[in-house]
């Protein structure tokens, strides 16, 4: 994967930044990366779906850390990046342990260029299914 414009290379450092700070429950910083409006639909190996804003995801992760959870695996494998105006767009697939069991997820980000930064405004997560 490579990145080809600065823009591209911008949104790549917020994910990356964004799984450090999932990955030790850092709440603070994920405040300044997820938007305000942030809209989470998450899809189990279930077929389920569950649908969070920015309060409800956030409180995973305090929960977590409230918890003393061991930190999260930081494994991402970028797979697609593309900035075009104020708008971008990540896909990865990650490895992590939300809840009990680590699980590969593949995710679709997308982002938007506000108050001078890259701010995550939807995340839609795929837990791989067992075949």
């Amino acid at each position: 994967m490579t990145t080809t414009n600065k823009a591209d290379a911008g949104l790549k450092q917020t994910i990356e930044q964004l799984i450090k700070a999932a990955t030790n429950f850092d709440i603070e910083t994920l405040d300044l990366i997820y938007h305000d409006d942030l809209e989470v639909i998450m899809i189990d190996n279930k077929d389920q779906k569950t649908i969070a804003n920015k309060t409800a995801f956030s409180n995973l992760f305090k929960t977590k850390r409230d918890q003393k959870a061991t930190a999260l695996n930081t494994w991402a494998k970028f797979m697609h990046i593309k900035a075009f105006n104020n708008t971008g767009h990540v896909m990865l697939e990650r490895k992590v342990n939300l809840t009990g069991v680590e699980r590969t997820i593949n995710l679709s980000i997308d982002l938007i260029w506000e108050d001078n930064r890259w701010q995550v405004i939807r995340e839609v997560i795929f837990t791989q299914k067992n075949l």
